[in-house]
């Protein structure tokens, strides 16, 4: 008694590629992550994270047997540069969460 194999049958499916310049860009499009107003907002972001960075600089003195509280426990280096610096933080996570607009809403916006 022999048992009947049947083997699956293959059956060739073409599919047709659509190159119109429609899809094409529609792929392109979707792809992006971020457009020039997100690197816009990156920029900004580090130049406030920059100046943070600057302005902590300090505190160094001429002569290394002197002590000067004031000159190292400034407001300008223990409070307004760490401040910039999370702001700059912020500013690069909203860059980053920042939603793109859809072509149409930002073509009514712009109207």
């Amino acid at each position: 008694m022999a048992k009947n194999k049947s083997t699956p049958v293959k059956k060739n499916v073409v599919k047709k590629k659509s190159y119109s310049k429609k899809t094409t860009s529609n792929r392109i499009d979707e792809a992006v992550l971020f457009n020039k107003e997100h690197y816009t907002i990156f920029g900004i972001g580090l130049a406030v994270i920059f100046l943070g960075l600057i302005l902590m600089i300090g505190g160094g003195h001429d002569n290394p047997n002197e002590w000067n509280p004031d000159q190292i426990y400034s407001f300008r280096i223990t409070v307004l540069a760490p401040i910039l610096i999370l702001v700059g933080l912020g500013i690069e996570i909203y860059g980053i969460m920042k939603p793109i607009a859809p072509k149409e809403e930002a073509a009514s916006i712009a109207e």
